[in-house]
């Protein structure tokens, strides 16, 4: 059976692992990121790779290949890292400075939610021609699309969904990005102006919409509101058989999806909803990342 090498490369974390064809993760490592410098950037995901590799009974010569997760906007076909918010990686040869390092010619590089939405895609297994949506709701928002296997990428920065303008709230008409109203960064802030503590996490906001308290009840429920807004121009558009949600935001969540889809059922038409029974969180939860990033090489042509 072969195994390839997946990275899942973000901000905060690096984490890679060793994946089979089955998509079993057979070992993993994670470290942190320094996106201080873009040469100290590619320095924690080598360490990263080694240490994976020190601790593993597969060598480096048994890694049919490397599949890598990049955020941002990704050259696919020249395995660069074009465009992030929040790494030193402009117009970075990701594949190339990988090969020279590890002497493996066989590198894929993808947008990081393409990657999770690959292993999503491949564990809800669909037939082939169904259309697959997968949303992510962390520090920030987006989606990616697959039909017949193959991403729908548009010119090249399709599935931004956290760009779609949505409404705040049910009373007020103000249109604001759905990622700076609804992500996690947002729930956050919004909290913080809400208790006067600007301390106040996102995974507290949460431990008291449990709690039953009202401010964080309103700031939860505002943010459901607004991303089933956005979710129905999904569906309008596109009539997906099914969405799946990942992102730290909704697997440490599950009941937001319950909301969200709440929410969405009033706006369904009867013909639209059959989405309903197709709308589920993540399987693979935080691994999703490296699994795809393995799978999407082992597929490769």
């Amino acid at each position: 059976m072969k195994n390839a090498l997946g990275i899942d490369i973000g901000g905060t974390k690096v984490a890679a692992g060793i994946i089979n064809e089955n998509g079993d993760l057979i070992q993993k490592e994670m470290i942190e990121s320094d996106a201080s410098d873009r040469e100290k950037m590619f320095s924690q995901v080598c360490t990263c790779v080694d240490n994976l590799l020190d601790h593993s009974s597969i060598p480096l010569a048994d890694i049919h290949g490397i599949g890598v997760g990049v955020p941002g906007k990704v050259d696919t076909a020249k395995g660069m890292a074009v465009f992030q918010n929040n790494l030193p990686w402009s117009n970075f040869p990701v594949a190339e400075r990988l090969q020279q390092r590890f002497s493996v010619d066989r590198i894929s590089v993808d947008n990081d939610v393409y990657m999770a939405a690959y292993a999503e895609w491949k564990k809800a297994e669909m037939p082939q021609d169904s259309i697959f949506i997968y949303v992510t709701i962390s520090t920030g928002i987006s989606c990616s699309i697959i039909q017949n296997g193959e991403f729908i990428r548009g010119a090249g920065f399709a599935g931004e969904l956290g760009l779609i303008p949505v409404a705040e709230t049910e009373v007020e008409g103000k249109l604001e990005r759905l990622e700076k109203v609804a992500s996690g960064p947002a729930v956050a802030r919004k909290a913080q102006e809400l208790y006067n503590n600007a301390n106040i996490t996102t995974a507290e906001v949460f431990d008291l919409f449990y709690k039953g308290d009202e401010k964080a009840q309103k700031i939860v429920e505002q943010a459901a509101f607004s991303i089933a807004q956005g979710i129905y121009m999904l569906n309008s558009i596109i009539d997906p058989q099914k969405i799946v949600f990942g992102g730290s935001v909704a697997i440490y969540n599950p009941m937001l999806i319950e909301l969200i889809k709440d929410k969405l059922r009033l706006y369904l038409l009867d013909e639209q909803k059959h989405i309903l029974n197709g709308i589920d969180n993540c399987h693979l939860k935080n691994d999703q990342g490296i699994i795809g990033a393995g799978l999407k090489v082992l597929a490769a042509k």
